[in-house]
């Protein structure tokens, strides 16, 4: 039982992590997003709006218990390696977003990490809201909400 235990946190640690991504030496949070950038043409913008929202709640919930477990696995709070929640902010600022256009990507990836290094109200106080991982998603979802309505104005004034 103690093994299956082990390999559910291993697995759950390495979904928080995308595997080696959030153990690169810099920066685990941009590298986070920009993975979450470069699969969203394939994994999340071909699709509708409710399947959309369907993968983004789903992803909260998964990706709250991955973060949990690396909580434990690298005994701190939020540690800097889980960086699921970067996906699940980055894929929120990309909602309204129907093509794999090189621009709207680039300037979302660009807003969702202004948002989530900045953390403006009420993003960082929501970090304390919600026990273990979800206070980990939790404020990416903030900061992605954030990002999601500046692209969406951005886009809307830029002519096509």
């Amino acid at each position: 039982m103690g093994n299956l235990r082990l390999n559910k946190t291993k697995i759950l640690t390495g979904a928080a992590t995308l595997g080696f991504v959030g153990h690169l030496p810099k920066a685990p949070g941009t590298w986070g997003s920009f993975v979450a950038m470069l699969a969203a043409p394939w994994l999340f913008i071909p699709y509708s709006l409710s399947t959309k929202l369907t993968i983004l709640f789903v992803l909260f919930f998964v990706g709250s218990w991955a973060c949990s477990a690396a909580e434990k696995t690298f005994g701190k709070k939020d540690p800097s390696q889980a960086i699921i929640d970067e996906v699940l902010g980055q894929w929120i600022t990309f909602l309204f977003i129907t093509t794999a256009a090189i621009l709207p990507l680039l300037l979302g990836f660009i807003l969702f990490r202004v948002f989530d290094i900045t953390k403006p109200f009420p993003v960082r106080q929501s970090e304390k809201w919600l026990p273990g991982g979800y206070s980990v998603m939790l404020d990416d979802l903030i900061a992605g909400l954030y990002a999601l309505a500046a692209l969406s104005l951005i886009l809307y004034l830029i002519p096509a």
